[in-house]
């Protein structure tokens, strides 16, 4: 008992030191748990690919080949670690031929793009930014139809995932964010993405997946690091003083647009059975001897679009990327146009929640669904656009949805989650 009471005194007399080993000790142990979370969470990945590498294929098949463009400055230059650890061991392991290629600069991916050979499937490894540089590449290649077939993977390893959201489960935990994402690679569960061409006169065209922001909630957002200083308040402080500089920030344009295409049947999935012989002979025959008749083709009719001036604090066209499960009786993007009457403290109250949110709207929103749209700026001050959350000059653009145009291996879990949240 003695023994204990001296203890604890030692412990009192020295109260500082002792303070501090124990916050030491708890950081320490809290790390080294995580660490062995992560590392079962691997584990249990990896034990699950073996068992796609142990099935056996065919004396004329092939090893599944991957092409896999990463993007080692993402996430502070930790995106290649995070591949080599939490990745490529549960890719190899499945048996799959993985083709590395890795970016040295931005916009390398689209060049990238050019030169890609015939692969089983794409995997972008990065983040928002190197996810928008591969699809644009790909679908600015002359031979795009025969490309834009193949499915792509999404490995989350950037500081903005955004469409990761849509294709995986959601985890805070990054380890457990990246193996899912690359066993639902090896699941082969696809799921049809739309895609946003925007085009102008000067520049080739721009490809995204989820929108185009343009107006001042996106000035600002750009501007709030500018304030890390100011801690939890920088985003809320960004927001006043633009208010300060600068009010109302409305901005003008003129708007055009189509109405939604009616989105055709989907095909099906199972190949029919192959009529007999006799009924394919006769079948012949018959068209010999009664030809069809052909009917006269009939001219296109002429696109019919609707034009408005608008005036608004932020103009946001936007896929429904964000569930892909979502059953839909047209083919549309949504052209969202935020009210600017907004006053000051509503305008840094909804910056807030947009600062968490880019594509949510303002209470006060209006929408309109489009197949295209065509925005005309004025030619100074229009400021930048935010695509996929990558930044470019703002300018006048033209806006085309290219309805189911690629394939994303996505969850079965998450599309049965987002399939129920309808």
């Amino acid at each position: 008992m003695a023994r204990v009471v001296k203890v604890f005194r030692t412990l009192r007399n020295h109260w500082k030191k002792s303070t501090f080993a124990v916050c030491v000790l708890s950081y320490g142990g809290h790390w080294l748990y995580g660490k062995h979370c992560d590392s079962v969470l691997l584990r249990e990945a990896c034990i699950e690919a073996r068992a796609f590498g142990h099935q056996l294929i065919g004396p004329q098949e092939n090893l599944k080949k991957a092409m896999v463009i990463l993007n080692p400055a993402a996430c502070n230059g930790k995106a290649n670690a995070l591949f080599e650890k939490n990745a490529a061991p549960i890719l190899h392991l499945a048996g799959v031929e993985v083709k590395i290629v890795k970016t040295d600069y931005e916009g390398q991916a689209k060049k990238l793009m050019e030169f890609m050979d015939q692969t089983d499937m794409l995997i972008i490894a990065g983040g928002d930014g190197t996810l928008q540089e591969v699809i644009t590449g790909l679908l600015r290649r002359v031979d795009e139809e025969t490309f834009s077939k193949i499915p792509i993977g999404f490995i989350p390893l950037g500081y903005s995932n955004s469409l990761s959201q849509s294709l995986h489960l959601v985890s805070d935990n990054k380890v457990q964010h990246i193996t899912s994402a690359t066993l639902s690679i090896l699941k082969g569960e696809t799921v049809p993405l739309d895609v946003l061409q925007i085009k102008s006169e000067k520049e080739q065209p721009v490809f995204a997946l989820l929108g185009l922001r343009w107006g001042a909630f996106r000035d600002v957002a750009s501007s709030i690091s500018k304030y890390w200083y100011l801690g939890p308040l920088k985003t809320r402080a960004a927001h006043w003083f633009s208010s300060l500089k600068q009010w109302p920030q409305s901005h003008q344009a003129s708007l055009s647009y189509l109405a939604p295409v009616p989105r055709p049947p989907d095909l099906p999935t199972e190949i029919p059975p192959r009529p007999s012989l006799l009924y394919r002979i006769y079948h012949r025959l018959h068209k010999y001897w009664n030809p069809p008749i052909e009917e006269p083709t009939k001219e296109p009719e002429p696109e019919r679009w609707e034009s408005k001036d608008i005036s608004t604090l932020e103009l946001t066209v936007s896929t429904h990327n964000k569930n892909p499960a979502r059953r839909r009786e047209d083919d549309s993007m949504v052209i969202t146009l935020d009210s600017d009457s907004l006053t000051v403290g509503q305008f840094i109250n909804e910056g807030t929640k947009k600062a968490l949110n880019p594509m949510e709207f303002t209470e006060d929103a209006s929408q309109i669904e489009a197949s295209a749209a065509s925005l005309n700026l004025p030619e100074e001050g229009a400021g930048f656009y935010d695509i996929d959350n990558e930044e470019y000059e703002a300018m006048s653009v033209e806006v085309r949805l290219l309805p189911r145009k690629l394939k994303f291996f996505c969850s079965a879990e998450r599309r049965e989650q987002l399939a129920q949240a309808q």
